[in-house]
């Protein structure tokens, strides 16, 4: 099973900088940006794995169904969990653009 990546630090200190631009970085030295795109490669690793365990399946090198159904069910939540965070990142986009200066 792949692990997803620490988002932020653990503990109090939130470590957030000031800086403008979109590829600012935070204090463990990875920008938002990056972060991102390490999720969203480990969720499209998943799903690759998902359908390489298909395929094996159908040409007969897998006979455990319970192995194949696992790994579809493990890509399909780590997308389901990508589309809520894209929702929740697009959501708090359109209120900081609704903010009147």
């Amino acid at each position: 099973m792949n692990e997803i990546n620490s988002i932020g630090p653990v503990g109090g200190n939130s470590g957030i900088e000031r800086k403008k631009g979109p590829d600012s970085v935070s204090s463990n030295g990875v920008s938002f940006k990056d972060t991102l795109k390490g999720l969203m490669n480990d969720v499209n690793e998943m799903q690759l794995k998902a359908d390489e365990s298909i395929q094996k399946m159908v040409s007969g090198e897998i006979n455990d169904v319970h192995q194949v159904m696992t790994s579809v069910e493990e890509a399909n939540t780590a997308f389901n969990m990508m589309m809520e965070i894209r929702n929740k990142v697009l959501d708090a986009y359109q209120e900081v653009m609704r903010i009147r200066l």
